[in-house]
């Protein structure tokens, strides 16, 4: 017969598709694997229902036969083959899906028909400038050869093979200074492409290897020496099964032990340690889905720089799809590995495709839903195992709930957690709300660079002589998550360097404080002139203890988010709007009053030290050292 062309593609198409599907090129052999256990499939399904004898499910296989010399690589099984009418329709038309039209006839769910076979075969010539293919159909005497170089067309003459099923002949194309093509040939290169991408189709994938022949000591050896001298090992071949075929995720629960798990998750993930919790899940609705998916104990050592990739692994029926896919975690829960295996997705998707995949966005709904109860469980049941994971996974939680403008607050809320004042260690949202007094209206917190420095803050120690717990905050995200979420259970977030509108309630005091304030307002009025556009205001305070000044300010910018702001590599300098506050009860008012009226100039140098106090205490850099330290000495005469 003569060369017929492709039916409905030209050889600018082919390539469009083999360069725009497949990222790389060692795809070919999962694709080809795949298309092999599809034609088993088939046949199985055959003889299951027609009843046909003769055809048990262990006599079924794949082989892989590599021939360095020949340069061919070929793939076989014993499915159930291609007449010449299959091998015209399915290979003459460039996306033709044989597979696909079985699958929409067949209502069987134990039949996995993974992808569209016309793609997935043609991704062969991204390796090879020929392919042969020698298919027998099942219950047919004549067999079948297809022949194609990619081009213009393929050929269809009649062949000889022994048995039903299909060689696939891969004729590899000559190595180049860019390309290594015959990688493709080596043991140790299919055996890991086989591991990497179908170790889990559940038919066995055997090979010919080579492996050392049984030693056998030497009896005509003259000496000692001779028999203990080392030889070169004699290589045999031996048949082996490359894949184990039972996926770990598809086995139930109740067979697996949590050494299973941490093996597999060890092996797989490359993490020294086991993980600190397992999820395994099984889905089955509108898109069916089985997860396995682990909670690390400690976070890698680049988790939050730009080098990690998140996602998981995504498998369609056991044939491994894209190592990372991001869309099926959000962001906040990048620190979970593991892995999903749908039936419901193709095996040709690509990044783009899954971006706008209707079956994909429901499988990551219901992934986001597991892992959110997961958590919850973990914290409830076990406290200690979570604070250490809180500790290194925390921050992204935070960042969660910061992104998207709270969009994700009800998924994190209830997960995030904070240093306590009144408890002196790390506690939820929740339990903090269980504790507040009725009457109490706020959630309060306090931002700092430490625990410690914020438990000797001017305006926290006052809070908390009054019995009021407070949460201590140190991550630059902290104070940006409490103004963007607002608040919690009906509960506003209020840190303790803004005004308290409860505290206004208390009118005794508030007349009290407003008194002090007329008769010290030419002073107030100096200091602010003294210190210009370093502070917006300056006022008297009830809110402090035994400190003679704190640092506030107004609006929703704070000091520390100044810091974190400037501290960011673009953009102009930002300066929150800042207040000096001087204590109602301190007897530094009578000094500064004093100088005041008598020296002027001492009172403008008091005024810089307080502000430059101030500044310290909220472990900030002050304006001029050399300056303050020379005041300083200065009273010290």
């Amino acid at each position: 017969m003569g060369k017929r062309k492709f039916k409905t593609e030209s050889k600018r198409l082919l390539d469009l598709m083999i360069n725009s599907i497949y990222t790389h090129k060692e795809i070919f052999l999962r694709e080809l694997i795949s298309n092999a256990s599809d034609a088993i499939d088939k046949l199985y399904y055959e003889s299951m229902s027609k009843n046909i004898t003769g055809l048990a499910r262990e006599d079924f296989a794949i082989r892989i036969t590599a021939d360095k010399d020949a340069r061919t690589l070929t793939i076989s099984d014993n499915g159930i083959g291609m007449t010449e009418q299959d091998l015209d329709q399915n290979l003459g038309v460039i996306a033709k899906s044989g597979s696909l039209d079985f699958k929409e006839n067949v209502e069987d769910e134990d039949i996995d028909i993974i992808g569209q076979f016309g793609v997935g075969f043609y991704s062969a010539f991204m390796v090879a400038d020929k392919v042969t293919v020698i298919s027998k159909a099942y219950g047919e005497e004549q067999a079948h050869s297809w022949e194609s170089d990619g081009a213009d067309g393929y050929t269809i003459e009649e062949a000889e093979k022994e048995g039903h099923g299909t060689d696939i002949i891969l004729h590899m194309k000559e190595s180049t200074a860019e390309e290594d093509y015959d990688i493709f040939l080596r043991e140790y290169k299919i055996r890991a492409l086989v591991k990497k991408y179908s170790d889990y189709i559940r038919y066995p994938i055997k090979m010919m290897v080579d492996v050392p022949a049984p030693v056998e000591p030497d009896e005509s050896a003259d000496s000692e020496e001779a028999k203990s001298e080392p030889k070169a090992p004699k290589m045999i071949k031996e048949d082996q099964t490359l894949n184990t075929m039972v996926p770990l995720w598809k086995r139930q629960k109740s067979e697996l032990t949590d050494e299973d798990y941490n093996s597999f998750y060890k092996g797989k993930f490359y993490d020294p340690e086991d993980p600190a919790r397992v999820i395994h899940t099984s889905v089955e609705g509108v898109s069916s889905f089985t997860a396995l998916m682990f909670i690390p104990k400690k976070a890698p050592f680049n988790y939050y720089t730009r080098e990690f990739e998140k996602g998981l692994q995504l498998y369609s029926s056991g044939v491994l799809i894209m190592d990372r896919c991001e869309e099926l975690v959000p962001d906040y829960f990048s620190f979970v590995r593991g892995l999903v295996d749908s039936q419901d997705l193709s095996l040709n998707i690509s990044r783009e495709m899954l971006q706008h995949d209707r079956q994909l966005k429901n499988i990551a709904k219901n992934i986001t839903r597991k892992i959110r109860n997961e958590l919850a469980d973990f914290l409830k049941n076990d406290r200690e195992g979570y604070e250490a994971f809180y500790e290194n996974f925390g921050l992204q939680l935070k960042y969660g709930m910061y992104q998207d403008f709270g969009l994700h607050k009800g998924d994190l809320e209830d997960l995030v957690m904070y240093y306590s004042s009144s408890e002196k260690k790390m506690v939820t949202l929740a339990e903090y709300v269980e504790r507040m007094p009725e009457d109490q209206t706020h959630i309060y917190y306090a931002a700092g660079d430490s625990i410690e420095h914020i438990d000797r803050m001017p305006r926290t120690e006052a809070l908390k002589e009054k019995g009021t717990e407070i949460l201590y905050v140190t991550d630059d995200i902290d104070e940006f998550v409490f103004q963007t979420v607002g608040s919690y259970k009906e509960k506003t977030f209020l840190s303790v360097k803004q005004d308290d509108p409860a505290a206004e309630q208390d009118e005794a005091a508030k007349e009290v404080l407003e008194k002090k304030e007329e008769e010290y307002k030419d002073l107030l009025a100096a200091i602010k002139a003294s210190l210009g556009d370093k502070v917006s205001e300056v006022k008297l305070t009830d809110r402090l203890a035994e400190h003679p000044v704190c640092l506030t300010t107004k609006g929703g910018l704070s000091l520390e988010m100044e810091r974190v702001l400037n501290a960011a590599p673009a953009g102009e300098a930002i300066k929150a709007e800042r207040v000096l506050e001087i204590n109602a009860d301190h007897e530094i008012l009578d000094v500064l009053k004093a100088a005041q009226a008598d020296d002027k100039d001492k009172m403008n140098t008091y005024a810089q030290l307080l502000y430059d106090q101030a500044l310290l205490i909220e472990g900030m850099p002050i304006d001029d050292p050399v300056r303050f330290s020379t005041e300083v000495c200065k009273l010290m005469k």
